[in-house]
């Protein structure tokens, strides 16, 4: 782990917590999130020179609610091929893509903090490192303290999703999101 990333996470966010909401109508808008989220991450520019700081955004919500669907949509932005499978099995599915190596953990089938621990998720945070956990709260101390928290609910026949910064870079990554004018008609806050 970067220094600064262990401080980061060591110190927890020195400015006040920032959040969106959006309703998501369908899961092509899942998608839509999916891709800007990939757009939005601080380093995940094309233009961006260097190795980009590592992120970690945790994914709440029951099943079927959208959060392999918005990992998908984010990975197939930031450059994955073929396919992207959902590690409800496998636990974790890693990708190299760019500057990134993109790891998605799925902690749904794991009963102990002992389990989430022997995944080594803590040795993977750092520089160049985008961490996507669903069902963290599986996982206790064992599960590396998230950059951005996203709960996907069911509202109707679509879902409403709620995204909070815990950290500075968390905080960047929701700014960045809240400039996506694709975005702008479905958010119902910009705090």
């Amino acid at each position: 782990m970067s220094k600064n990333a262990a401080n980061r996470r060591a110190n927890g966010p020195s400015m006040p917590p920032a959040s969106l909401e959006m309703n998501l109508s369908d899961s092509g808008m899942t998608e839509l999130l999916g891709q800007a989220l990939a757009h939005a991450l601080p380093g995940a520019a094309p233009a961006s020179p260097g190795t980009p700081a590592g992120a970690v955004l945790y994914l709440h919500g029951e099943l079927g609610a959208g959060k392999t669907t918005c990992v998908r949509s984010l990975l197939r932005t930031l450059g994955a091929v073929g396919p992207v499978r959902s590690p409800t099995y496998t636990l974790v599915e890693t990708y190299r893509l760019g500057a990134w190596t993109c790891v998605h953990v799925d902690l749904y089938r794991l009963h102990s903090a002992v389990e989430v621990d022997e995944l080594g998720l803590r040795d993977l945070v750092g520089p160049g490192c985008l961490l996507l956990i669903e069902w963290p709260e599986k996982g206790g101390a064992a599960v590396p303290p998230a950059d951005v928290d996203l709960t996907l609910r069911y509202r109707g026949d679509g879902r409403h999703a709620r995204m909070c910064a815990a950290t500075d870079l968390g905080a960047d990554w929701l700014r960045n999101l809240g400039l996506d004018t694709r975005l702008v008609p479905y958010l119902s806050n910009l705090t």
